[in-house]
């Protein structure tokens, strides 16, 4: 039988896991568009680009997020 202290913070969790999911959807999809698998086989003309502006923070942002949503993911599978 679940304490009186899992329940509230298993609400929580999945709270912030839906909010984290939410965010990291969107950090993907505002990601440059063209820069993905057409790269590989020969669709951009760069021999090598490095990620500048705002395309770094988004990066920087996906893994941020990513990471986040395993760690959450991970807690709320050991606290129930």
């Amino acid at each position: 039988m679940p304490s009186a202290i899992v329940l509230p913070m298993q609400t929580t969790l999945n709270i912030i896991q839906i909010v984290i999911s939410i965010l990291l959807i969107t950090v993907v999809l505002l990601q440059q568009k063209g820069v993905g698998l057409g790269a590989a086989f020969g669709g951009s003309s760069n021999v090598y680009s490095t990620k500048r502006g705002v395309d770094k923070i988004l990066f920087r942002a996906t893994i941020v997020l990513a990471v986040l949503f395993i760690a959450t993911a991970a807690t709320n599978l050991l606290i129930q």
